[in-house]
């Protein structure tokens, strides 16, 4: 089972090389498509940790950094790859110590995050979780969620980025451009399908297509999936509670009537959770007053923080203002407000890939 995996992960990254050669020829335009934003350009079997365990490769992956008013170009990043399989807790602390990735220097004030990129939530979380102490079990959700979190942000930077840049000469579009927007635009839920996107809606499309400050994204994924052990995070790496009727979705046990045949968004991966949590805040009715707030704070030139942005999620449970409260107690006791000053290092990507079954 264990080389299987590894082949089909090899075959992966020889796919997304085809289409990085694309991207790089098309280096000047400062955003891909989302689907084109994972793209190793090579491969070389090199096991920088071990040979048994890990494969590395380079990854063209744009870099991108928050401005709020102004579009900044920046040149593609050019970034090796790392495939690590962790079959125990043992390779995920080789490798963590290996990189220096430790609450020690979080602790001194370094917010300096690995690109450590978790690809599924392992069933033995689950078990291994209820043997650590409370203190572990947070840090190391935390060390796993929180470089997605940010890469996910980066994602919606590097479409704002581009977004900016348009709107300096949206009378002087190319068809292309206008195609780019209006794929934004559908994707942000600021037009319809088959509808014309229109000048006037600039504004609104660049309100939806912004950051969530990142303790509030690990505040909510801590809250929603009980640190990752719930059934339906081991099960589709749901983090954040959300909600589906299609087929593919996970029931709960013990389905509510009066709601329909409801169940959780099944997720390929922790990161894909982590971005459609981001559109859901970004584009849901519910969810205009923390779009509104985030506005506001930025007009007037306020740090825009996981602690103000909750008060606005009443909607997102039942609870109403009890879970707003709860994440602000999340956020204090844990001391999340430091992520909101992370961000990912400039160095490797790693994608840690859990192995169920080593045989």
């Amino acid at each position: 089972m264990f080389f299987k995996k590894r082949l089909l992960i090899a075959a992966s990254i020889l796919v997304w090389s085809l289409g990085a050669i694309a991207m790089c020829q098309g280096c000047s335009d400062q955003s891909s498509e989302s689907l084109k934003r994972h793209n190793p350009t090579s491969i070389s079997m090199v096991s920088p940790v071990s040979q048994s365990n890990s494969v590395t490769a380079v990854e063209i992956e744009p870099m991108v950094m928050e401005v709020v008013d102004e579009p900044v170009k920046v040149k593609p990043k050019v970034r090796e790859i790392r495939i690590v399989y962790s079959a125990s807790a043992h390779d995920v602390h080789t490798l963590f110590k290996e990189i220096n990735y430790s609450l020690v220097l979080w602790n001194e004030g370094v917010r300096e995050i690995p690109r450590v990129y978790i690809t599924d939530i392992s069933s033995r979380w689950q078990t291994q979780s209820q043997k650590m102490d409370v203190k572990s079990k947070k840090a190391i959700f935390f060390q796993f969620t929180i470089p997605i979190v940010l890469r996910a942000n980066e994602l919606i930077l590097e479409d704002r980025q581009k977004l900016l840049a348009l709107m300096q000469h949206s009378e002087n579009l190319s068809e292309e451009q206008n195609q780019w927007l209006t794929a934004l635009a559908m994707r942000y839920k600021v037009v319809v399908k088959n509808e014309h996107f229109q000048r006037s809606k600039m504004e609104k499309l660049l309100s939806r297509v912004d950051v969530i400050p990142p303790s509030l994204a690990l505040a909510q994924a801590a809250e929603e999936s009980g640190w990752g052990t719930s059934r339906f995070a081991i099960l589709g790496n749901s983090l954040f509670g959300q909600w589906a009727f299609s087929k593919s979705a996970m029931r709960p046990k013990q389905q509510r009537k009066e709601l329909g045949d409801y169940g959780l968004a099944r997720f390929d991966t922790p990161l894909d959770a982590v971005n459609s949590y981001m559109l859901n805040l970004n584009t849901h009715l519910a969810y205009k007053p923390l779009r509104e707030l985030r506005s506001q704070m930025k007009r007037e030139q306020k740090k825009v923080t996981g602690k103000a942005l909750a008060t606005t999620l009443d909607k997102y449970s039942e609870r109403g203002q009890a879970y707003v409260d709860s994440l602000h107690a999340m956020m204090r006791i844990n001391h999340l407000g430091e992520a909101d000053d992370a961000y990912l290092w400039d160095r490797e990507i790693i994608y840690l890939v859990p192995i169920e079954d080593m045989g």
